[in-house]
């Protein structure tokens, strides 16, 4: 594992920060170098940009939902083969799930990692102002270690040399770069059209030309000097179990479902299980002789129309699920379930139809923020008084025909409710859950899937 890390922070959201963090992604590649990313906090987006830039698969860190070994122990793990790894902060540098500590932030990360820090700075209609922005961040928490500086949305080079001489002067830290302010480089398709763009590589000449402004502007030798970290000791231990795969467990993998933690499948691996992917969008059938079903979130809504005309598709999920299989349907997969998506034009398509009720888009955000989980009462994943992390993020809202039974009560900053639906071996809700926050979660799951297949 290479020791060179960089955590690359904004003063707020909105600065700039994926796009200088993916420029710099494919600068380094540019330059020969094997970019490993990481994302801080509970962003699906995000990494999809990170593994589409650097052919390799993007891992999210998250304090609040993670312990700080295992936060370690997937940095250590994802940076294997790596020369550098770049991680993209969340929010503001010291922005998280508490405005009274660090708890969650970008900054906290930092600090587990033993990560060096860019700090980018919004610089539009500033010049002095900026190095009191900076003078600022360095001075409000110790811990962190800002070794440099990256001004976006400069006016002109002249701009910058104005900034760069006040940070550097008052500061005492580089400022290795900018980018304009007018450069045309906003990243298109931000979000529902993200995945399959992606996928298609046809955002690959944007990457390219967004590396190719980076290396202009950018010192990037140097910000690859200042990424020089400690190494960091851990003892892997989840992902490292001696054991043999004794179940299957299907796994829905499409633009339509793929919210999918790496560190989920890999520790469903690591715990007996042989995952196996399939296509509900394009008409792959639930594959045979399958211990378990897990479909994760994503974008349904998006893909309504085609999701409602795979009939097969979804008779056979309909009927194994009846049929007893041990089952996870988180978000996305979720609504997918019900027996209806009514689209926000107030179109209604028909869905798998397991859960009584259908699922109403909206314009607005109906539910943001992490949750803390415990099962409700037949909640087979909650076997043993398990507590689990995760978080939701929906534009949906769900609109019960009966009365349901839910699958989980979750604590959030605006306390607690009941969320979900739990019918036999079927657990589905809008909550993403990271498995690394319990990985009783997973054993539970496998124990199920075993005690299913030997009774049938």
């Amino acid at each position: 594992m290479s020791n060179r890390r960089l955590v690359i922070a904004g003063t707020g959201s909105g600065v700039g920060k994926t796009t200088l963090t993916i420029g710099i992604m494919s600068a380094l590649k540019k330059k020969g170098y094997h970019v490993q990313g990481f994302k801080c906090g509970p962003d699906y987006i995000d990494p999809t940009y990170h593994t589409a830039v650097t052919g390799r698969i993007s891992r999210n860190i998250d304090s609040w939902m993670l312990n700080h070994d295992m936060v370690n122990e997937i940095v250590v793990r994802g940076s294997k083969g790596a020369d550098i790894s770049i991680i993209e902060g969340v929010m503001g540098f010291f922005d998280g799930k508490n405005p009274t500590n660090n708890d969650g932030t970008t900054a906290e990360l930092s600090i587990i990692t033993k990560s060096p820090v860019v700090l980018v700075v919004n610089c539009a209609s500033m010049a002095r102002s900026a190095a009191a922005i900076v003078k600022g961040f360095q001075s409000f928490y110790k811990g962190p270690n800002i070794v440099a500086v990256i001004a976006n949305r400069v006016g002109s080079e002249g701009h910058f040399k104005l900034v760069k001489t006040a940070i550097e002067q008052e500061c005492g830290i580089p400022v290795i770069g900018y980018l304009k302010r007018n450069a045309d480089i906003a990243i298109p398709e931000r979000h529902l059209g993200l995945v399959p763009s992606v996928e298609r590589g046809e955002l690959d000449s944007f990457f390219d030309a967004l590396g190719d402004l980076v290396l202009n502007t950018i010192d990037i030798e140097t910000l690859y000097d200042l990424a020089q970290a400690p190494y960091l000791e851990v003892e892997e231990s989840q992902f490292h179990r001696e054991v043999k795969k004794q179940v299957r467990i299907a796994v829905a993998k499409d633009a339509a479902f793929n919210f999918y933690y790496e560190e989920n499948l890999e520790l469903l691996q690591a715990y007996g299980a042989e995952i196996v992917e399939f296509s509900p969008l394009n008409g792959d059938l639930l594959p045979e002789n399958v211990d378990g079903l897990y479909i994760g979130g994503g974008f349904p809504e998006e893909f309504a129309k085609e999701l409602a005309n795979q009939k097969e598709v979804k008779e056979s999920i309909k009927t194994a699920i009846e049929n007893g299989l041990p089952t996870l349907a988180e978000c996305g997969g979720f609504m997918f379930l019900t027996e209806a998506i009514e689209t926000t034009n107030h179109e209604s398509f028909e869905m798998v139809g397991i859960i009584p009720g259908l699922v109403r888009m909206q314009s607005k955000l109906a539910a943001l923020g992490y949750r803390e989980v415990t099962g409700e009462e037949g909640n087979f994943l909650f076997k043993g008084n398990v507590l689990a992390k995760g978080h939701e993020f929906h534009y949906s809202t769900f609109h019960p025909h009966v009365v349901t039974r839910p699958a989980y009560q979750t604590k959030g900053m605006r306390g607690t409710k009941k969320e979900g639906y739990i019918n036999g071996n079927l657990v589905a809700g809008y909550t993403h859950f990271h498995f690394g926050s319990s990985p009783e979660m997973v054993e539970n799951w496998i124990e199920k899937c075993k005690e299913t297949k030997a009774s049938i």
